[in-house]
């Protein structure tokens, strides 16, 4: 088997990037999403991530897209600009490879380098215990939740909210990023 290799994304990957989320979209609810996103439409979406500073990173293994990876400032508001949202979408093939771990340590990393100080996990679906496990395995702590937040696939589905800190979390003031 050929290395896995996590790198940051480029153009030429969103079609398996779109069909990787489609399956997530169609079949799953990790995501609230219900109509599948184009793949110009999810390439618009990285360069949003990219333009605020913030890596979207792709693992691939002997030339295949397994998964992908992004973090993105939680919420608008200028105070927020310390605290990411990280998000994890891997191809169904891909599960139980250590794929998810790889990328969610590689965006850890980034982001924390690049000033983050908090990360925060928003998992569709109490039940979707492969990412409860692997956000636990990172060091996430469960620290809220939002119950029958969604509605899909004919049933309520909750939001579980685990929490990281990255670097010195909230021990220190934070350094302003260059603009």
């Amino acid at each position: 088997m050929s290395p896995l290799l996590i790198r940051p994304s480029t153009p030429e990957d969103f079609t398996a990037v779109a069909r990787i989320y489609a399956h997530h979209v169609l079949h799953g609810t990790a995501t609230f999403e219900t109509e599948a996103p184009s793949a110009e439409e999810m390439l618009r979406r990285r360069e949003d991530v990219l333009g605020r500073g913030w890596p979207w990173l792709v693992a691939e293994r002997g030339g295949t897209v397994l998964g992908y990876a992004y973090a993105n400032q939680l919420r608008p508001r200028p105070a927020f600009r310390f605290c990411l949202e990280d998000s994890i979408y891997l191809d169904p093939e891909a599960r139980g490879q250590g794929v998810g771990r790889a990328l969610l340590a590689e965006l850890m990393a980034q982001c924390e380098a690049r000033g983050a100080r908090q990360m925060v996990a928003v998992i569709g679906d109490s039940a979707n215990a492969a990412s409860i496990g692997l956000h636990a395995a990172c060091g996430f702590e469960r620290c809220g939740g939002h119950a029958a937040a969604g509605w899909k696939f004919g049933r309520w589905i909750d939001v579980v909210l685990m929490q990281r800190a990255l670097g010195d979390g909230a021990a220190t003031p934070p350094v302003e990023r260059a603009a």
